[in-house]
């Protein structure tokens, strides 16, 4: 990708509910927490972080018409981020529930309004930025059937268009209802793949992280599995396996780190650091995330 060329980004806007629990969470009964409300959503929150580097970036997105929907286009314009973001009267901006506690977390989730994102909307964003040269895509998208239409069209629109593509694999859950299989199928020869740990077993079984991604470069050029604490490993198609370690932080809150993990990813390796520099300024911005709470960059 040329210098300062622009990545898209296609994907959820949410509003997220962060709940940071003082412990082990009591079913049926009360948690204390400490709990705060801010803009969320992987597409979103990998945008806020491609734009904290001042790289161009455009977010392909839904939200409803509603106060939650402009508060979070507004907040996400006024961290530099371009919105191709449309709005669905009737339908109210996905939110999702985030329980963290001892650096695990667990989402619950409604996606609202991001389930409306049309191929027609993907093909006019895309359209309205010819300064583009990659796109992004969170695999949400398409793990929804409602959805599913617009992601296969912003993949295929970008090939079309000359743009390099990469897919984030969203979460392990929703991978297994679709299958890996299906999954594959519809990200077949991505310039990069990114999973997490759980998502490499979904898509590749239960093989050691290396052959994980040996196997998934079948599928894309590039495959970069994020392991948390343990640090991530890189492999291109017939290439070697490339491993960071993780930077040691205190953890607070591990939502949205692995969006700036890969908001930083992109960012190095589109202007053309090796997979080595690459991994490291991820893991920089990773650590960055988990050690404070929420899942944007500090204003």
């Amino acid at each position: 990708m040329s210098a300062g060329a622009r990545i898209v980004v296609v994907g959820d806007v949410i509003t997220d509910v962060v709940a940071v629990l003082a412990g082990p969470l009591a079913t049926g009964s009360d948690t204390a927490a400490e709990i705060r409300f801010s803009g969320g959503g992987q597409a979103a929150n990998t945008a806020a972080w491609i734009a904290a580097q001042a790289v161009p970036v455009t977010l392909v997105g839904a939200v409803g018409d509603d106060e939650a929907g402009r508060d979070r286009v507004a907040e996400l314009t006024r961290a530099g981020v371009d919105c191709a973001v449309g709005r669905h009267e009737g339908y109210p901006t996905g939110t999702v529930v985030v329980l963290t506690h001892d650096g695990e977390r667990t989402m619950v989730s409604q996606r609202g309004a991001n389930l409306r994102l049309t191929a027609g909307h993907v093909d006019r964003a895309l359209t309205a930025a010819p300064d583009a040269g990659h796109l992004h895509l969170s695999a949400y998208t398409l793990l929804d059937a409602a959805s599913r239409g617009a992601g296969l069209r912003a993949l295929a629109a970008a090939r079309e268009r000359g743009l390099t593509t990469s897919v984030d694999a969203a979460s392990a859950a929703p991978l297994r209802r679709v299958g890996a299989a299906a999954f594959l199928t519809w990200v077949r020869d991505v310039d990069l793949l990114l999973v997490n740990a759980d998502e490499a077993t979904v898509l590749a079984g239960g093989l050691d992280p290396a052959a994980q991604a040996r196997a998934l470069s079948a599928t894309a050029h590039r495959v970069v599995v994020k392991r948390g604490a343990a640090g991530a490993i890189w492999v291109d198609r017939g290439g070697p396996v490339v491993g960071s370690p993780a930077r040691r932080v205190p953890v607070a809150d591990v939502t949205g780190a692995g969006d700036a993990f890969a908001a930083g990813l992109l960012t190095a390796w589109l202007a053309g650091a090796a997979p080595e520099a690459a991994l490291a300024r991820a893991g920089d911005l990773g650590a960055l995330a988990v050690s404070t709470v929420g899942a944007r960059p500090a204003p």
